[in-house]
């Protein structure tokens, strides 16, 4: 894992390095003053020689300036390269999951991937700064320190020798002991940023049903849960900072009450003795940066697994060796076609379906809640791929086409619709890159697009806020089919994409797609019989399985399930009048 995230160091190798390297020459700078100062007491001031005095303090000067100017670099390179780092992650963490099959998009939830593109990202950043300077500077600090107390008093330096065991065991039951609990930190994590963005996502649905208040109690909960299990981490984290301050005032008393002894005693001068508090000091201070340290990259490890899960999930459709890149025309051909979301072949979502769709036909599908519609349809693009059998476009398996090229020619129309932030001419260009203004225009009259569009001030310049929020639902659906009629596709699927329009326009739009794009086969999904009466072939869903398929006359006179709904329908429409 780790050599999998230093390959994304990249162009940042340079900063990386630097970074150790001024970190090093201001460690020294740092261990040479209290020696510098020991000689000033011991030969200056004692001897009271103002001459050595001076000049052993402007050496001290020049030194205390030069590790201010490599503590400055090392922190100007070490933020350059942490940063870098992140964003070359999130990058690549970006591009993969666009690469994702709606297979893996279904294992990773929504909240889950913003919380590793974000919160995670910013933990291994932090981190990766602090490995940059702290842990270089702490522990070269603790050598250069050791190894000046071994010159100045080696019985003094074994107070240092203790200091560092009973430290470095606290440290590694602290860690050991801190990172299942972060892990399950960062998931509760998740459960409030799904919280959050399903509250901002849907509030108008919750002011409308006046349930700001169920909201509000679900995100205390989902917040509580943060709270308590970083509670739990804290509980023992909490134990560095006492047992840190514990082992610097205990050597510190040891070496007053030695040191002294041994000064009486003539066997270390004042100022040894001096320098050996400063070492204290800087001993003590680099266990605690590695304390602080080994904490970050606790928190960090956590993050980096999430983010390395991210990073190696592979993308369940991928091209074949040698994709076909042509689709000859818009004929589907399902055969014996069974599909399980949850790739278990005893629990089948579609079963046994065999279909046959000649290129140009209007095929109309109907079924109820669950009965597996918009599942049969995004086989057809392959955003799913099938558990058993086969499914062909233009004569050739969808597994042997290259994805890109098959998509570009199978327009889709979701369920759910979505318009991203900017004009209605940018939102449209989603179908065509290239699409002149003329032929936008021309998409909008077939989905009576236009009839809306023209009342805006800016026209098709009209800005379209996140999520088309700005636009009625009616009008988002028009807007998607008419950016799905820019690509120019050999097939068109619209899942129940005129729900939200009135009968007049549906009328409208369906006669467009008759007979402007005939020769492009359309599969339209509906639950009003009147958006697909007068297609070619209707297919009824019943649990997965095709109960039937014939056109609107045959199924109205021999199936009960199309029978069943086209008269409830007809007698609502009765006492509607």
């Amino acid at each position: 894992m780790i050599r999998k995230l230093a390959s994304y160091i990249g162009e940042f190798k340079k900063a990386s390095i630097l970074t150790p390297l001024f970190i090093i020459l201001e460690a020294i700078c740092e261990v040479i003053i209290p020696f510098l100062m020991a000689a000033i007491i011991d030969n200056g001031i004692n001897n009271s020689d103002m001459g050595y005095i001076a000049k052993i303090g402007v050496l001290m000067l020049v030194i205390s300036m030069l590790s201010l100017f490599c503590g400055a670099l090392a922190a100007k390179y070490g933020a350059n390269a942490s940063a870098g780092f992140a964003r070359n992650l999130r990058s690549a963490m970006f591009e993969n999951i666009q690469e994702f099959s709606f297979e893996n998009i279904d294992k990773f939830s929504t909240a889950g991937l913003v919380t590793r593109l974000t919160t995670d990202i910013t933990n291994v950043q932090n981190a990766y700064q602090m490995i940059l300077r702290m842990c270089v500077r702490a522990p070269l600090m603790l050598v250069f320190a050791m190894i000046m107390s071994v010159l100045i008093n080696k019985t003094l330096s074994l107070v240092f020798l203790g200091a560092i065991i009973f430290l470095g065991t606290v440290l590694f039951f602290i860690m050991t002991n801190v990172h299942p609990k972060f892990m399950s930190v960062f998931k509760k994590y998740d459960d409030l940023n799904a919280s959050v963005q399903e509250n901002l996502t849907g509030i108008r649905t919750v002011k409308s049903a006046v349930r700001e208040d169920f909201e509000i109690n679900k995100f205390k909960k989902a917040s509580l849960n943060v709270k308590n299990k970083f509670v739990d981490a804290e509980k023992i984290l909490v134990l560095n900072a006492p047992v840190m301050q514990f082992t610097m005032y205990t050597c510190i008393l040891l070496l007053s009450w030695l040191g002294a002894k041994m000064i009486v005693s003539d066997t270390m001068t004042t100022g040894q003795l001096m320098s050996l508090f400063t070492y204290a000091t800087q001993i003590l201070m680099s266990l605690m940066m590695i304390s602080m340290v080994f904490v970050m990259i606790t928190m960090a490890k956590s993050s980096a697994d999430r983010i390395f899960e991210v990073l190696e999930e592979k993308s369940t459709i991928t091209n074949p060796k040698n994709p076909i890149k042509e689709v000859k025309d818009g004929s589907i051909v399902f055969e014996n076609v069974d599909f399980s979301y949850a790739g278990d072949e005893n629990k089948l979502n579609l079963q046994n379906v065999n279909l046959e769709i000649k290129s140009g036909e209007t095929i109309g599908i109907l079924g109820g809640t669950g009965s597996a519609k918009s599942t049969l349809v995004q086989l057809i693009p392959r955003l799913y791929d099938v558990t058993a059998g086969s499914i062909k476009v233009g004569g050739v398996d969808v597994r042997d086409y290259d994805t890109e090229s098959l998509r570009n020619e199978v327009s889709m129309v979701l369920q759910k619709n979505v318009l991203f932030s900017g004009t209605i001419k940018e939102n449209l260009r989603w179908g065509d890159k290239n699409a002149t203004d003329e032929e936008i225009i021309d998409a909008c009259k077939k989905s009576c697009a236009d009839e809306f569009i023209e009342t805006f001030p800016d026209g098709y310049d009209t800005y379209i806020e996140q999520g088309g929020t700005n636009v009625s639902g009616g009008q988002k659906q028009r807007l998607c089919i008419a950016r799905a009629l820019l690509k120019k596709p050999k097939i068109l699927i619209l899942d129940d994409s005129t729900s939200a329009v009135d009968t007049k326009t549906d009328a409208i739009i369906r006669d467009a797609l008759k007979n402007d794009i005939s020769s492009t086969t359309k599969i339209i999904i509906a639950q009003r019989i009147s958006s697909i009466e007068d297609s070619d072939k209707i297919i009824v869903l019943d649990d997965g399985k095709i109960d039937a398929i014939g056109t609107h006359d045959e199924l109205k006179a021999n199936n009960s399930i199309y029978r069943e709904v086209y008269e409830s329908q007809m007698k609502g429409a009765d006492d509607n009048e």
